[in-house]
């Protein structure tokens, strides 16, 4: 099959993925309030033309890597369910290791956690930034509680609490004991083993 997208296209999404890359590291080493758009552009390897070719702001690059970031995560919790299912879920059991499982495939990256945190103070600070904020959090918080539904009704099990209930207290969990985990300078084997222990027992809780 020929490529015939136009070759400008090409560049300037390439452009825009490498602008969104450093930004990602540059916001979550240095908090979106201390980084400009020179240390961005500089991370990137383009000057501050590029970046205003393809984003208007500051915050106009922050929202948009913040939908990048849903966006990935909502497809690794998809391919996890997917490549898990595979190979057969029997038990209660089976089902709690499959919600540990996803979760965990979510949280192992630091710097996702770090810009996690960045972006949830940001818009506890900023009126405006938190009505796209909590827009893209409804969005992954569907697609997760669609999810747990889905796997809550093929399997015929029984919840204590109503799905997105469910997903609330799961991801809550998740992003406290993954932060919790970087503040104590956990090794990630041990973060890991942390996290599946803390999912087990809120699962425990939700599946009757």
């Amino acid at each position: 099959m020929i490529d015939t997208a136009p070759a400008p296209s090409r560049r300037r999404e390439n452009t825009r993925t490498r602008l969104m890359d450093a930004a990602a590291a540059v916001f979550a080493e240095m908090g979106i309030d201390a980084a400009s758009v020179e240390a961005v552009c500089e991370r990137a390897g383009f000057t501050r033309g590029a970046f205003y070719s393809n984003f208007a702001s500051k915050d106009e690059l922050f929202l948009a890597l913040c939908a990048r970031s849903a966006e990935t995560t909502i497809a690794a919790v998809r391919d996890r369910v997917t490549s898990i299912e595979d190979r057969g879920l029997e038990t209660a059991g089976d089902v709690m290791q499959l919600v540990q499982e996803v979760l965990e495939a979510t949280g192992e990256d630091r710097l996702d956690v770090l810009l996690g945190a960045e972006t949830r103070l940001q818009a506890l600070r900023n009126p405006e930034f938190a009505e796209a904020y909590l827009a893209l959090n409804k969005g992954l918080g569907e697609s997760v509680t669609q999810l747990v539904r889905d796997i809550a009704q093929a399997r015929g099990l029984s919840m204590r609490v109503p799905a997105d209930i469910a997903t609330e207290l799961l991801l809550s969990v998740w992003v406290s004991t993954s932060e919790t985990a970087l503040l104590t300078r956990q090794a990630p084997a041990e973060s890991r083993s942390g996290l599946a222990e803390r999912l087990s027992q809120v699962v425990g809780l939700i599946l009757e």
